[in-house]
């Protein structure tokens, strides 16, 4: 069998495993529905945790950051991975201890105050959504690609099997079945990174091939080797930053407590069966984690040496197969300024092409119509760096299998993180709004069926950003990230370790850091981009790293109103006494 028919077989086999489970994991509770009955063990809720984690941005587009920013990525990396470190140390076993289903659960209890709720919620919302929206574009291209139909029914067969095993298994189906979908996206990565490693340094770990010694003969290392294509064709080493030292810290910073602020992320340590577990389940996660974002360092590394090598000074005519697939869909484009035939991969900004139409009476891809949006370079090639992990084993030449294989990695990273958002949506909404806030009385299955059906409609919304996605996803991601560090970070951990906070300041600080963060996003990134320059932030800090001085401003808010508003209530410190200090520790104290 071809690749084609591989990628069919394998993401159809990878579905009908996923739907079995769903099936047989059909919650009736809602304890069921939010957090698979508490009786997760943890290895496996590690696995689902990073699994959770590990979406299509992880398994897709870091590498492909990686392989064209070199050093300056390195960031991503660092905040992403050290963000499990604070959250398994600071937060997770404290969230189960308390004993509740959700983050604005955890807010709207420990700060006594429905409004405080309310605000999480609107918070949790807009970051979830921001994500998901990605995850179902990222399903689409891989569909589109690999399974030769249009993005957009893509993201249509995406929404179906998201349906089965969200809406129907809730928390129970969405953890066994992102058990199963970590061990294929990590299988599908590491192959592939293998093949490559043996390819270029005859050394089967991809984790050291870095700094390796090329098999060519030319006594170099991989990262010499890069930092001599980069510059050879008029781009900074590779090895060079742009960044400076202040915004790289702020950015690690603000990806660390963004990763431990996000929603989707805390809710499966509400999973477990003890608060020993929480932590020791963050653990795993971190090291499954770790598995894979140890290897992305030189699936970069060889991704964007093979295409500088395959590409620069070849021939159109001659072109690989691989560019001309890649080509149908508008993620490689070439257009030859100088008419002679032959692509140049140059230094400079690429001209962007437009969207391509499918013409559905002749089944093939329509003409493009590209747009040079050049004046000062010879750079003739577009290239989508979100490709460069799919196209990595059609460049190398690899067996077909190993090209189905990424396919269905890619679609099970997708698959696994934009139903873990879906379930955070829905229970807030049937949780937080409706039982907690606006209708009290609601029996357990008239929640769990507003649970069903709020998930529905956020999958709906989800399809119809995946369809139709704003120009500015990549900001939006990273706008994510800085308000769940601006926004729902500060509170939990001043909830846990301050009996001074109170819903005053609690509320004012959620507030503050997010209007503060949004809109110096939204200035520097939609409303003034030709300012969005070092010479021009705040203290030197990017748009990517504002998050952790929106941390700050809601920290201080928050400090600053409960001094001066705020009387906490007795029964409110005795919950964080209760949350904080271990019973038996908390009698010797007391005796």
């Amino acid at each position: 069998m071809d690749a084609q028919q591989l990628s069919f077989l394998f993401v159809g086999l990878s579905f009908a495993l996923y739907i079995g489970i769903a099936i047989w994991s059909k919650v009736g509770s809602t304890k069921d529905f939010y957090v698979a009955g508490g009786g997760v063990p943890p290895v496996m809720n590690g696995m689902a945790t990073a699994a959770d984690w590990m979406s299509a941005a992880s398994f897709l587009s870091v590498a492909g950051l990686l392989a064209f920013a070199g050093r300056d990525a390195a960031v991503y990396l660092l905040g992403w991975t050290g963000g499990y470190v604070l959250l398994a140390m600071l937060l997770a076993p404290y969230l189960r201890k308390f004993g509740r289903f959700t983050v604005p659960d955890f807010i709207g209890e420990r700060f006594y105050s429905k409004t405080a709720r309310v605000v999480a919620v609107v918070c949790l919302i807009f970051i979830s959504f921001t994500y998901i929206a990605g995850q179902m574009r990222g399903v689409g291209i891989v569909f589109s690609r690999f399974l030769e139909v249009d993005i957009d029914v893509g993201v249509y067969i995406g929404m179906g099997i998201v349906f089965f095993y969200a809406v129907l298994g809730g928390m129970k189906g969405i953890t066994y079945t992102q058990v199963v979908q970590y061990c294929v996206l990590i299988f599908a990565f590491l192959v592939p990174a293998v093949f490559l490693s043996i390819m270029w340094t005859d050394n089967p770990i991809p984790q050291f091939a870095l700094g390796d010694t090329l098999n060519d003969g030319s006594g170099m290392t991989v990262i010499e080797k890069l930092d001599q294509v980069t510059t050879e064709l008029g781009f900074n080493a590779y090895t060079s930053t742009s960044r400076t030292m202040i915004d790289s810290l702020a950015i690690v910073a603000c990806l660390m407590i963004g990763t431990a602020g996000l929603p989707h992320v805390i809710v499966r340590f509400f999973t477990v069966p003890r608060v020993v577990d929480a932590r020791a389940s963050a653990g795993w996660a971190l090291l499954f984690i770790c598995v894979m974002y140890t290897t992305i360092p030189s699936v970069a590394a060889f991704s964007r040496i093979n295409l500088s090598e395959s590409v620069n000074e070849t021939a159109y005519q001659s072109a690989p197969a691989w560019i001309k697939n890649w080509e149908n869909i508008g993620l490689i484009a070439w257009q030859d300024k100088n008419g002679d035939g032959v692509m140049q991969y140059r230094s400079g900004n690429a001209f962007s092409p437009v969207k391509p139409q499918f013409n559905d009476q002749r089944g093939e891809w329509g003409e493009r119509q590209l747009t040079n949006q050049l004046t000062d370079n010879d750079n003739e090639i577009y290239v989508d760096r979100d490709i460069m992990v799919m196209a990595n084993p059609e460049i190398a030449s690899l067996p077909d299998w190993v090209v189905a294989l990424i396919a269905a990695g890619a679609v099970a990273a997708a698959l696994s993180t934009a139903a873990g958002l879906l379930l955070v949506i829905s229970s807030s909404i049937a949780h937080d709004l409706l039982k907690s806030t606006f209708k009290p009385n609601l029996s357990d299955r008239k929640e769990l069926f507003y649970a069903r059906l709020a998930a529905v409609f956020a999958l709906l919304i989800a399809g119809y950003f995946g369809v139709n996605p704003p120009s500015y996803v990549a900001q939006v991601v990273a706008l994510a990230f800085g308000l769940a560090a601006a926004s729902l970070f500060p509170p939990i951990v001043m909830g846990i370790f301050s009996k001074r906070i109170g819903k005053f300041g609690a509320i004012c600080g959620m507030l503050a850091g997010l209007v503060f963060t949004l809109g110096y996003i939204i200035y520097f990134v939609f409303v003034n981009p030709s300012l969005n320059n070092t010479d021009n932030w705040l203290l030197g800090i990017s748009p990517t790293g504002i998050g952790l001085l929106g941390a700050f401003v809601n920290f201080i808010t928050a400090f600053i109103v409960s001094h001066i508003k705020d009387d906490v209530p007795n029964e409110v410190t005795d919950m964080i006494d209760d949350i904080r200090i271990p019973a038996g520790a908390r009698k010797a104290v007391e005796h």
